[in-house]
This record gives C-alpha cells, structure tokens and sequence, in this order.
C-alpha cells in the first residue's frame, strides 16, 4: 500500500496565501516562505497527511509562467527556504507534492530569451512548439510561436523534443534530490503528450519508492491519463461539479451516478480509479460561496472524505471562507490569510472542527481508503452507502432535507455502530441498522469492534441553521423512513449522470426540487433531457475552465462558448486546446 492511498491532502498556493506581490521583481529573496511553517502544525492538528503546494518556483507573476524551474520564487525565498519547508513537513508526518509546470514555461525562460537573441541560430529552437521566424506577435519579437490557452505569455513546449523530455526529468530528479519531495501534481496534464507524461512515469519510478504523479484533468475518461504507464491519479473534477450541484439541486441522483460511473470506469475496484478529489481549489469559486444552503457544508464534505478517492480541502476552506471568481482576476480565490486570526477555530468554527472530525474518522478506519464501494439508498434528498473491507462495513448517510429523515440499512457484522460524528450509538436488530439522519447533516457509522477504536467525538456544531420548513402531512405522525437493502428500488435512471453544468457567475441559481414524494422518482423522459441538457453544459464547462486556468475570460468570449450548444463542435472545441 502507498502512502498516497490513504492520505488526506492540504492544498496551499503559496503566492496567495503569503501575500507575495503579483508581479515578480526579480530581487533580493523575501522568505515569506518561512511564515508558512506554522500552518504545517495546523494540517497536522486538522489530521491532514499530506500537503499540495504551488507553484513555487521562479516566475512572471502567478507561478504558471516558469522562469526558472530550479530556483524558489524569490517572492517566497531561498531553495534552503523550501528544503527547511519540506524537512518541517516531514517531521511533522506530512508527505509534500509541488505543482510541475511542464506544459509552456515563461517568457523569461532561457532556452526562449536564447531565441530571442539568436533566432535561427539558437539551439533551443526546436524547444517550442511552432516557432515561425517569418511571424511576430504583440511582444514584436520577429517571431510567433505556439502558446497555451491563447497567451502569449505561456510558450508551449515542444514536449516530443527529447532534449525538451531530458530536461524536465532533470528537473524532478533535482527536486528530489535538493528538496526531498514526494511526488509532483503536473499542470494542464489533459494537455500533455502521452510519450512525454511516460518518461515523467519512468523517471517518477526511478526517483524514490512510490513517488507521485497526479495530473490535473478537466473533462474525458479519466483512465487514459490513470494506468501504469502514466499517471497514479488525476484531479476529479467530475466529482467536483456533481457535490455542489447535487445539494444546491436537492439531487443525490447526481452525485451517486457520478459516483457509480467513476467506480465503473475503474473496473468497480477502489484501486481501480483512485482520483483525486475536491470541491473547491485556487482555479474555482470556494465550496461556501457556492452552496446556496451553507448548512450544506456538513454533508457535501462527509462524502468528499467518504467516497473512493483521495480527499483534499483548499486552504482557509477548513473555516468556511468565501470566495467568488471575478472578471478579470482570481485573486480571491487565494487570498493572504494569517493563522493568527483564526486560534480558536478547532473550539468555535463548526466548519473546523467538522474537518477535524472527518480527518480522525478517516486516518482511524482504513476501510474509507482501501473498502469496497456499495451504494444502499438513493432519493433526491438522501442518500447511504457502505464501504467494506475485510468483513467490516462502515456506514455513511447523508440527508439534503430540511428535516430529519430514518433510514433502515443492512448490517450483518456488528451488533452496536457508533456515530464517529454525532457520538450517538445504535445498536443493531436483526441484521438491521435504523438510524436518524438529522436535517442537512449526515453521519459516518463504524462497528464498535473490529480495529474501530471506540472514541467520543467532540460535540459537532451546526454550520449554519437552516430553516425548518413544515412536515409533510405524512411525517406529521412519525419521522419519514425507507428501508435500503443491497438490491435498490429506486427508479431507474440513465446509463451516465449529469455532466457538469457551466458555472456562468451570472445565472440564476436553480431552483430546489419541489418538496414532496414526486421529486423523489423523475420520469424517464425528463431524465433523458436533462441528461443531454448536462452532456452539453459539461463541454461548456470544461472549456470555460480551460480558458479560465490560463487567462481573462471576457463576457463576449463566454456568450460564444454559451451560445455554441452542438455536441460535436464543442468536442472538436476541447480537443483544439491540446
């Protein structure tokens, strides 16, 4: 088993959250590095594993454009900055991933600025991809080249260069052996070449014992990039879209569908498809902004660190902090934080200790990393699943409804389950599990045998109250209930769930399902619609994204991506990005 298997990741971009300036002056270092090392007792105490960071090394302004991939920002400080960092990180027992920028680099990179001076007779000209000395572009360098996203400012690599290959897999032998690191997040690797992403591999396993690659993939069939030959991992931004739509919808159809086409896609194997997964990062809008119930926090992260996969949470997400993409800027999506301001966190921020919770549930039962996946319940406002290993099942139940809800599961190898959130205990009755999942919450039930420790948690606060509506008048005598059993009833749904919606700053919110027991069983046909509806959202999706990583996105350029709604077109659209 590999440490990544099991761990819980902390995602930080360094330029945001230390305050760096936006442009580099390329002066003396400031070590605003070091005023991160406090936050590294801070993961540690929140039970995270591991830490994402980046980008980190020299560049023009936000990291994505390298000027030098073997030297620290000098915004952040020095190289003996960043060994210190990651030598604090591991004595505090968190594995360390950096962001690898190896699709373009910057303009200040020397193999480009050697172009610049010598043109044709530089022999890095075969570095870039496209070099026309017959072109010119808004620099007026007397030449044009391939860029990526559109700007010019990003040069495409010529990534089937095999000095180009050399060069990159130097450098991640550098970054090993000057720095300590244990695996490496690559950068728009939707994008890169398959040869070039195999010599990365190669090199990967040369490096160090069970070194990381995880790839940053938008849209497509994630095992093209996750097999052997390739990446151990990509960023599930499926999973993404499905969790904050799922409860802003009231439609669990969505997230269990992902869930269950994903699981597929990987053989239906928990190591099949082992992704990596998030709801928010420093490229979309935080999960708090986007949930238009915010006591939806409590369930949308119990499935982030419940589901296959492996968990991350974006800083200063851990205290519910807001953030919403602007139009010409991103920068409150990585805004400077100082850690004094939150002390009393882990005692007064539901949202904190939530995540605290979570992170000991998880490091405390390996079945959450390594158990099967099987789902139990499913309406549009509900939703329980298990997953077991070695004989031992633990439980998850969530619930999107303003009022509690009774479920019934199956539970054949324990007589008393612990709620590892709520500290409430229940025993079983005949191979049957009933439990009360309160009103937008949810719960993770483990056996009190076993190697399930027995631990009371510390009182959950709510994230926020939402507003009790009314019972049903068929509630009015007893909780609302279903039973689950392993064979669902629920009503069938298509082959593939909803794809990603565009996230359109001005769109109006979706309305909630209408509260009732016909919102819990869509027909066929509207189904269907939506279906196809959401294949068409989620291209747009993806190419917004895309667009968005790399550069300003105008309200012109998004009207067109919008108005553009013909499945093929919007295909040969995405495919015109690589």
């Amino acid at each position: 088993m590999a440490w990544y298997e099991e761990s819980i990741f902390y995602h930080i971009y360094p330029l945001g959250l230390t305050g760096a300036p936006k442009q580099n002056p390329y002066g003396k270092p400031v070590h605003r590095l070091n005023t991160l090392l406090p936050w590294i007792t801070h993961i540690q105490e929140l039970g995270f594993t591991a830490l994402y960071i980046g980008p980190l090394f020299e560049s023009v302004g936000h990291g994505y454009e390298t000027t030098d991939y073997k030297k620290l920002d000098s915004r952040l400080g020095t190289n003996e900055d960043l060994a210190a960092f990651v030598a604090e990180c591991h004595r505090q027992g968190i594995r360390v991933v950096l962001d690898g920028v190896f699709n373009h680099t910057g303009r200040d990179f020397f193999a480009f600025q050697d172009i610049k001076k010598n043109r044709e007779q530089s022999v890095y000209k075969d570095w870039y991809c496209n070099v026309n000395f017959w072109g010119n572009n808004e620099y007026n360098d007397g030449f044009s080249y391939e860029n990526w996203g559109g700007h010019n400012l990003l040069v495409k690599l010529n990534q089937q260069n095999p000095a180009v290959k050399d060069y990159i897999c130097d450098v991640i032998r550098f970054w090993v052996q000057e720095f300590d690191i244990d695996g490496i997040r690559l950068d728009a690797a939707d994008v890169l070449d398959f040869e070039y992403m195999k010599a990365l591999r190669r090199t990967a396993n040369e490096v160090k014992p069970d070194f990381w690659l995880m790839g940053e993939v938008i849209h497509g069939d994630y095992t093209r990039w996750v097999n052997e030959g390739t990446l151990h991992c990509v960023t599930n931004y499926s999973l993404h879209k499905a969790l904050y739509s799922g409860h802003n919808d009231h439609n669990y159809f969505e997230i269990a569908h992902t869930v269950k086409r994903l699981y597929g896609m990987g053989g239906n194997r928990v190591d099949g498809l082992r992704l990596y997964n998030f709801v928010d990062n420093h490229d979309v809008e935080r999960i708090y902004t986007k949930l238009n119930n915010k006591a939806h926090y409590t369930p949308v992260h119990i499935l982030l660190y419940t589901l296959p996969g492996v968990p991350s949470v974006y800083y200063g997400s851990e205290f519910g902090i807001e953030g919403r993409k602007e139009r010409f800027s991103d920068d409150s999506l990585r805004p400077a934080l100082a850690l004094s301001d939150y002390g009393d966190a882990l005692e007064k921020n539901p949202c904190t200790r939530l995540i605290t919770a979570l992170g000991r549930v998880r490091q405390q039962n390996k079945a959450l990393s390594y158990g099967d996946y099987q789902e139990l319940l499913l309406t549009n406002r509900q939703y329980a699943f298990s997953r077991n290993l070695d004989g031992t099942s633990v439980f998850v139940t969530v619930n999107n409804d303003d009022s509690d809800y009774v479920m019934t599961l199956p539970a054949e190898n324990a007589a008393v389950y612990l709620g590892a959130l709520s500290g409430e205990k229940v025993s079983a009755d005949g191979g049957r599990l009933v439990v009360n999942v309160r009103a937008n919450s949810g719960d993770v039930w483990v056996p009190l045998s076993g190697d399930a420790k027995e631990e009371a948690p510390a009182p959950m606060l709510k994230v926020q109250e939402a507003p009790k509506r009314e019972p049903r008048t068929e509630e009015k005598a007893a909780p609302k209930t279903a039973a689950a059993v392993p064979e669902k009833t629920v009503a069938p749904m298509p082959e593939k769930p909803a794809a990603p919606e565009p996230e359109e700053p001005s769109a109006p919110k979706a309305a909630p399902a209408p509260s009732g027991e016909e919102a819990d069983a869509p027909s066929l046909e509207s189904e269907a619609e939506a279906f196809e509806k959401g294949r068409i959202a989620g291209l747009q999706e993806a190419i917004l994204a895309i667009m968005e990583k790399n550069g300003p996105v105008t309200d012109q350029m998004r009207r067109d991506v919008y108005a553009n709604t013909h499945h093929g077109s919007l295909i040969n659209w995405v495919k015109s990005f690589r």
